[in-house]
């Protein structure tokens, strides 16, 4: 009994020491894919501009700008109104001129942990122990007939990301998880694709997003990528209010 638990004991760490081994390399091959580490760490900010869909045959220009550590700061243009989302690195706050609004307003709770994670310039995967995520290979999924691995991903704040990243070319193709959306679990899933190189590093310039399940689909076309472009810290910072209270 003894020398058959020694034997049971001696495989699981195989077997983990072989999981370990072979999610390192994943990870490893990830980053090489995306144009190596030292480039991705060579980014401080980025701005991509494209058009995003609102609906059946509508379309509207939208800016996203980034910056480390955690700045994030997304412009929509519709009907000649233009909505500001953004992320300070603690706050994330809104004008919404649809609603009625002109002022920034700070955003809810569910919706300034969904900024902040979107505000990693790196991602989930860059440095995730560093940043407190745990991750794990659960193994392989095909996706829409291309081989992945699926990756697990904990956040810091709980939340579990799921990350596919194509079997051959180790960039991400399919990310899955659940958020919190006016009170509600949602279901979410976005497609990744139409990668581009820019100044030696890939780029997505496709999304498409919505709820798992949902024929509904956001789509987002990037036309252009731009790296390291002088942004002002304070375009991130909320503005005060304008209007009389």
């Amino acid at each position: 009994m003894l020398r058959k638990a020694i034997v049971t004991c001696g495989l699981m760490l195989f077997a983990a020491s072989v999981s370990a081994q072979s999610l390192d390399e994943i990870l490893a091959k990830y980053a090489e894919a995306r144009g190596g580490m030292d480039k991705v760490k060579a980014v401080k900010s980025m701005r991509m501009t494209g058009t995003t869909t609102m609906g059946p045959g509508i379309e509207a220009p939208i800016t996203v700008e980034m910056k480390r550590p955690k700045y994030m700061r997304t412009e929509l243009t519709l009907q000649g109104l233009t909505v500001v989302q953004a992320y300070d690195g603690q706050t994330a706050w809104a004008i919404m001129p649809f609603m009625g609004k002109k002022d920034a307003e700070a955003l809810p709770e569910d919706q300034t942990k969904m900024a902040e994670e979107q505000a990693d310039l790196d991602g989930v995967l860059i440095d995730s122990k560093e940043k407190g995520h745990t991750v794990e290979l659960v193994g392989k999924e095909s996706i829409e007939g291309t081989d992945a691995y699926k990756l697990k991903v904990t956040l810091k704040n709980g939340d579990v990301r799921y990350v596919f990243l194509d079997a051959e070319y180790f960039l991400e193709i399919r990310t899955e998880g659940t958020r919190t959306v006016r009170g509600s679990q949602v279901d979410f899933e976005a497609s990744i694709g139409d990668y581009k190189e820019v100044d030696g590093l890939m780029f997505p310039h496709s999304i498409e997003s919505g709820a798992k399940g949902s024929p509904q689909r956001q789509k987002t076309t990037i036309s252009k990528i731009e790296l390291n472009p002088d942004l002002d810290d304070g375009r991130f910072k909320m503005p005060a209010k304008t209007t009389p209270q």
